[in-house]
C-alpha cells in the first residue's frame, strides 16, 4: 500500500525551535533590567516599552541559521535611565503587569537569546552570576529555562534577597538539582569549568562603584577576557541588559569593564548599548502597544512573520571555513535497523514528523540528461511504498526533459534537527495517468490553477504574466467546476536500487549504513554494509 505523506498542522508556541527534537518552548523577551519593575525608579521620567517573545532551536555560534532579521542599530531607539523607568511605571500601572510576571518574561528572553547563538552541544556548562536585585532574579529565571533547554546551569548568588519571590526562584532551581556555588568555591580560572558566563549582577538602576563580592566577580570576568588570547576557546560572556559595572548611559567609562560577547537588551537598548562592540546583540521587544510607541516616538525593529526575537546591529564577521557542527546523536547500529530499507525509511520519517521538523518530505532531486551534466532541486515527496518514492511535477520542465533522456535519479532527505540524511538512487518512470489525476484533484484549487498557468522552466517576461493568467483561470472556474489536469503534468516514481542512512556523530565519526540489493538463491534481499564516514 502506498504510504501517503500526510499533511501536518504545526502549532508554533512562540517557538524556540531547536535542533532538540520533540521540544517546543515558549520564549518571551522583555526588559530584564530593574526598570521594568523597580518601584523606586518608577518616579523617574517617561518613555516606551518593548516586550517580546524570543524563539528557536539553539543556533550555531555565529547565528547563521537565525531567521531573525538584522536591524540597523543606528535606527533603533535607545532609552535613557529615566525613560526606561517610566516604561516600568506604565507597565506596572495601567498595563497591569506584576513583578514576578515581568521577571519570568525577562529571564525567559535571556535564555532563548542564549540558545539562539550558543548550542548546548558545545556550550553546555553555564554559570549564572546573580546580583541581589531584579537583574539577579532575571538570571535565576534564565538558569531555570536553560536547564530545560538542555544546558547544565550553575548559579553563584552571593547576596540572596530575603523575599518570597526570590526564595521561590531558588527553590525552583534546587528542585531541578541546579548547583549553587559560593564565591569562595569558584575556580580561579572560570574557563576550565564553564562555557558560558551569564552576567546578571546589576541592571541599569545601579549607581556607584560595585562593592564586594561583586567587584571581585566583575574583575574575574574582565581578567578572563584580558588573557584568553592563548586559549583555543574561552567562555562566552553574556550580559543581561547592562554589562555589570557599566554606566547605563555612558557605557564602559575608562574602558576597563566587562566586554561581553553577547548583550541581551530588553524593552529597548539603553544608551550604553551604543558602546557595545561584541558580535551578538539581541533585542526582545514585540509587546509595546501602539499607543505607547506613538507617545514616546519609539522606533522599534520589525519582526519577520511570527518571530519574537531580533538580532540588532551588524552581523558578526563569519569565517566560513570555521563553520562546523559536532553532532551528538544516538549510535546507529546494524543490529538495530530494519531488514528492509523502506521500513527503515518509514521509521525515520515518522520520527522526523514527531520531532516537528519543517517539511520533512522535502528532498533534493538530482537528475542528469544525455550530456551527463547534473542538476538538483528541492521537491516534495508525496508517497512511498515497496514499489518506490513518488513526486509530481511538470513533464516539460528541465527535470522532465532530463528524465526522458536518462531515467535515473537520486533523492536526498536532510533532517537537520535529528542529524540525519537518507540518500536513494534508482530508476525513474512516470506514474499512471489515473494516479496523477487522482492526486491533481486532491490539491487545493489554487494549486491546480497554478499548475496550468506555469509552463515550468520556460522563460517568461515577468511575474505579472503569471498573475494575469491565474486571475483569468480563477474567474473561469469560480463556479466550482472541475479543473482539468494539464497533459504535461503528472507524477514520477523512483524505484530505489540503493539506500544510504546517515547519522551525524561526534568528531566526524558518522554512522553510514548502505542497503544494496543482493540475489540469494533466486531471491532478492537487501545487503547492509557500514561505510567509512
Amino acid at each position: 500500500m502506498l504510504r501517503l505523506v500526510r499533511k501536518r498542522t504545526t502549532m508554533t508556541c512562540l517557538f524556540f525551535k531547536q535542533s532538540l527534537p520533540l521540544i517546543f518552548n515558549f520564549s518571551l523577551n522583555i526588559n530584564t533590567s530593574h526598570s521594568f519593575y523597580n518601584p523606586l525608579l518608577s518616579r523617574l521620567s517617561s518613555s516606551p516599552a518593548v516586550l517580546s517573545f524570543c524563539s528557536k532551536p539553539p543556533g550555531s555560534e555565529v547565528g547563521v541559521r537565525s531567521v531573525r532579521s538584522m536591524q540597523n542599530s543606528e535606527s533603533i531607539s535607545y532609552l535613557s535611565q529615566r525613560e526606561a523607568a517610566e516604561i516600568d511605571e506604565t507597565l506596572m500601572g495601567p498595563l497591569g503587569f506584576s513583578v514576578d510576571q515581568l521577571m519570568e518574561l525577562a529571564g525567559l528572553s535571556v535564555a532563548t537569546s542564549i540558545a539562539e547563538v550558543y548550542k548546548p552541544s558545545e556550550y553546555k556548562r553555564v554559570l549564572a552570576v546573580c546580583g541581589p536585585g531584579n537583574n539577579g532574579g532575571d538570571g535565576l529565571v534564565a538558569a531555570r529555562h536553560l536547564h530545560h533547554f538542555g544546558y547544565k546551569p550553575f548559579v553563584c548568588y552571593p547576596k540572596r534577597t530575603p523575599k518570597p519571590l526570590y526564595s521561590g526562584l531558588v527553590t525552583q532551581l534546587e528542585s531541578l538539582s541546579v548547583p549553587f556555588i559560593s564565591v569562595e568555591d569558584l575556580p580561579l580560572d572560570l574557563s576550565e569549568e564553564f562555557d558560558i558566563l551569564l552576567d546578571a549582577m546589576f541592571g541599569f538602576s545601579y549607581h556607584g562603584v560595585p562593592r564586594p563580592p561583586f567587584d571581585g566577580l566583575i574583575q574575574m570576568l574582565v581578567s578572563l577576557r584580558n588573557y584568553d588570547q592563548t586559549r583555543q576557546k574561552s567562555p562566552a560572556i553574556v550580559s543581561v541588559d547592562i554589562p555589570s559595572g557599566w554606566h547605563v548611559e555612558e557605557g564602559d567609562i575608562g574602558g576597563a569593564g566587562i566586554k561581553p560577547d553577547m548583550l541581551v537588551s530588553l524593552t529597548a537598548p539603553k544608551l550604553c548599548a551604543k558602546k557595545f562592540c561584541g558580535p551578538h546583540h539581541f533585542l526582545g521587544g514585540r509587546f509595546v502597544p501602539p499607543s505607547i510607541a506613538d507617545k514616546y516616538k519609539l522606533n522599534l525593529p520589525s519582526y519577520p512573520g511570527t518571530s519574537m526575537c531580533v538580532r540588532i546591529g551588524k552581523p558578526p564577521q563569519i569565517d566560513i571555513s570555521a563553520l562546523r557542527e559536532n553532532y551528538i546523536s544516538p549510535e546507529f547500529l546494524e543490529e538495530q535497523v530494519e531488514a528492509d530499507p523502506v521500513d527503515q525509511f518509514h521509521k525515520w520519517f515518522e520520527e522526523a514528523l514527531a520531532a516537528g521538523l519543517k517539511e520533512p518530505n522535502a528532498m533534493a532531486l538530482s537528475t542528469a540528461g544525455r550530456n551527463g551534466k547534473p542538476s538538483s532541486r528541492i521537491v516534495l515527496l508525496k508517497g512511498f511504498d515497496k514499489n518506490g518514492f513518488v513526486w509530481f511535477t511538470n513533464y516539460e520542465s528541465q527535470k522532465g526533459h532530463q528524465l526522458s533522456e536518462n531515467p535515473h535519479a537520486s533523492l536526498l532527505f536532510y533532517w537537520d534537527g535529528l542529524n540525519r540524511q537518507v540518500r536513494l538512487e534508482g530508476s525513474v518512470q512516470k506514474v499512471s495517468e489515473e494516479e496523477s489525476e487522482q492526486y491533481f484533484h486532491s490539491r487545493p484549487r489554487g494549486s491546480q490553477i497554478g499548475a496550468i498557468v506555469s509552463k515550468q522552466s520556460a522563460v517568461i517576461p515577468g511575474r505579472n504574466v503569471l498573475y494575469e493568467q491565474y486571475k483569468e483561470l480563477e474567474e473561469k472556474f469560480s463556479d466550482g467546476s472541475l479543473i482539468p489536469k494539464p497533459k504535461q503534468w503528472g507524477g514520477y516514481r523512483l524505484k530505489p536500487e540503493l539506500f544510504e542512512f546517515w547519522q551525524g556523530q561526534k568528531s566526524r565519526l558518522h554512522d553510514r549504513l548502505r542497503y544494496s540489493p543482493e540475489d540469494i538463491n533466486g531471491q532478492q534481499v537487501w545487503k547492509i554494509e557500514r561505510l567509512a564516514p
